[in-house]
């Protein structure tokens, strides 16, 4: 077996196919997953699904064979999105293995895989192991028989279970674009939505794993331009992106300018923490200073972790969170086994706006207080070499703490700050900057660039 080290990356399998993984690697890496989950857990069957990709059919049924070939059973969820594995994972209490790229380019395909109850599995929680197992390819024990497969398909329950989270059904009827970008939303939206007082507006729902009109990634402006001239061109109240399996929402208001997730982070831990079912909200470091600050105001105890959906899972499990957010709009929720899940999140910001007379834009104003630069992207040759020249500038200046919980974070005593960390599997430096204004947030985010691509 190839050395499977290039593909199987921090939180899950992703590579190009089949230059770089096939059905013989996904074989192996099904019975690896099936040997695991069986010594980790005493697991007896898994549970698949698989998104809209050519190859996710192929890949997801040679994943089965070698998952039945270790004496376990699967259940095959099909089509779906990655929020819906998660769904049946936690529901039927089973590990699971979900076949998506993403928001990568049609030429990729990957596994996201979990334990029973949807618990993650990352590099250092079982990633590694699988790996190893998989290149391997032999085991120690015979199984006493071969697994099998069935078919379940779980899209109605996962739809009645988010409905029964979050009721719709009495807010003002309200004018919704969807663009699903030729993704999973647009398998899952229809009937998660359907018959409730939304007239929605579909863009690009038809399944197609070439995403022939724009890339299912919401993070990219570009990506978000069909949408927002759909929402100006509609008179609609809001816009929703999801990005390929659709467990990422982006939202749009009337006006079609960009919500920030940190403005939707807010906004649902609010909502979750009205429940009274839960004090702690999780937020990752990059999100907006606003988002602890909102959560403190409204009774919650904020907690900040390092990006990364395995931390902030192993977060929520270990202080009880009801509820998670992060800057790149994945959204947890307690409700839904601490995954994430887009279309939960969705549904929070359409009920906050359908309960209120007020529009979007005004809506979401409250929980935007400061200019953020968003993410940039600097290719370095020396990531460290950089790092340490931006931490002499900052560290010895009066006033200005610093931290490493995930790369470098710097903040300065007139409310500005920023994070700089390196990317896992590029020559990347990744900046965010915030500032109370945006003048102040340019001058810093300019000065920090201007030392890290030097």
């Amino acid at each position: 077996m190839q050395d499977l080290s290039s593909i199987i990356k921090a939180y899950d399998v992703r590579g190009v196919v089949p230059d770089e993984w096939d059905e013989d690697v996904s074989r192996a890496i099904g019975a690896a997953f099936a040997e695991f989950v069986r010594e980790d857990s005493g697991a007896t069957a898994v549970v698949t699904a698989h998104d809209m990709r050519e190859s996710s059919v192929p890949l997801s049924r040679a994943f089965a064979e070698g998952v039945i070939s270790r004496g376990l059973d699967v259940v095959e969820a099909g089509l779906g999105s990655t929020d819906l594995l998660y769904f049946a994972a936690g529901s039927l209490d089973l590990p699971g293995a979900m076949f998506t790229a993403s928001h990568n380019p049609a030429q990729y395909n990957g596994i996201k895989m979990c334990r029973a109850g949807a618990a993650p599995i990352g590099q250092d929680s079982g990633l590694a192991t699988i790996r190893e197992w998989a290149q391997r390819g032999s085991f120690d024990r015979e199984p006493e028989r071969v697994g099998e497969v069935t078919s379940r398909n779980v899209l109605a329950e996962y739809a009645a279970h988010l409905r029964s989270l979050v009721d719709l059904s009495g807010i003002r009827r309200l004018r919704v674009v969807v663009d699903a970008g030729n993704g999973m939303g647009g398998h899952t939206v229809p009937v998660v939505l359907d018959g409730l007082p939304l007239d929605v507006v579909p863009l690009y729902f038809e399944l197609d794993g070439s995403f022939p009109n724009h890339e299912a990634n919401p993070l990219d402006p570009a990506n978000l331009v069909d949408l927002q001239e759909a929402v100006r061109r509609e008179g609609a109240d809001i816009g929703l992106a999801f990005d390929g399996d659709a467990d990422r929402v982006f939202v749009v208001d009337e006006t079609g300018a960009a919500v920030s997730p940190s403005a939707i982070t807010a906004l649902v831990a609010v909502r979750e923490l009205a429940k009274g079912r839960g004090t702690t909200i999780i937020h990752n470091l990059i999100t907006s200073h606003a988002v602890p600050e909102i959560v403190r105001e409204h009774g919650g105890e904020p907690v900040r972790t390092r990006v990364g959906h395995s931390f902030i899972k192993a977060e929520m499990a270990r202080t009880d969170a009801v509820f998670g957010g992060e800057h790149s709009a994945h959204y947890y929720f307690r409700d839904f086994w601490r995954a994430d899940t887009g279309m939960l999140a969705a549904m929070h910001v359409l009920a906050a706006l359908g309960e209120q007379g007020r529009p979007l834009s005004e809506l979401t104003a409250a929980y935007s207080r400061y200019a953020a630069s968003g993410e940039i992207n600097s290719t370095v040759a020396d990531a460290p070499a950089r790092m340490a020249e931006v931490r002499e500038k900052y560290a010895d200046q009066e006033g200005v703490t610093v931290d490493d919980l995930d790369g470098l974070t710097v903040q300065l005593p007139d409310g500005a700050w920023f994070n700089l960390r390196a990317s896992n599997t590029e020559p990347l430096l990744r900046l965010n900057v915030e500032a109370p204004d945006e003048a102040r947030m340019a001058e810093l985010r300019d000065e920090v660039l201007g030392m890290v691509r030097a």
